[in-house]
């Protein structure tokens, strides 16, 4: 499977034709994407649209909060997992860090 063309989604901020990040985090989501698109889970189009439709939706979001909620809609929609299950893994994710001290990595 080719790589993807990331000048195709909208608003990606690219230097010299990489993705940029501002939070670790947000790497995480992008490898994410891209570890099940090269998997088969979704088509790059699928992807894009997803992406799409929540940055034109009724939310002002930052770009990678946008990316994320596509990412997690487009998982429930091909049933990759169920809403539930992203919902507690969410809250999971909430309390090991409301846990964790100032600069440490957060464990699940």
């Amino acid at each position: 499977m080719t790589n993807p063309d990331l000048k195709t989604l909208p608003e990606m901020v690219l230097v010299d034709d990489e993705p940029v990040f501002n939070e670790p985090w947000e790497a995480q989501a992008f490898a994410m994407v891209i570890d099940l698109h090269q998997k088969g889970a979704f088509t790059w189009t699928e992807w894009a649209n997803a992406l799409s439709t929540q940055i034109h939706g009724s939310e002002t979001r930052d770009y990678y909060q946008h990316w994320l909620h596509a990412l997690e809609s487009l998982v429930a929609e091909k049933q990759l997992t169920s809403t539930e299950a992203l919902l507690n893994k969410k809250a999971q994710w909430h309390e090991a860090a409301s846990k964790t001290p100032h600069g440490e990595p957060i464990e699940l």
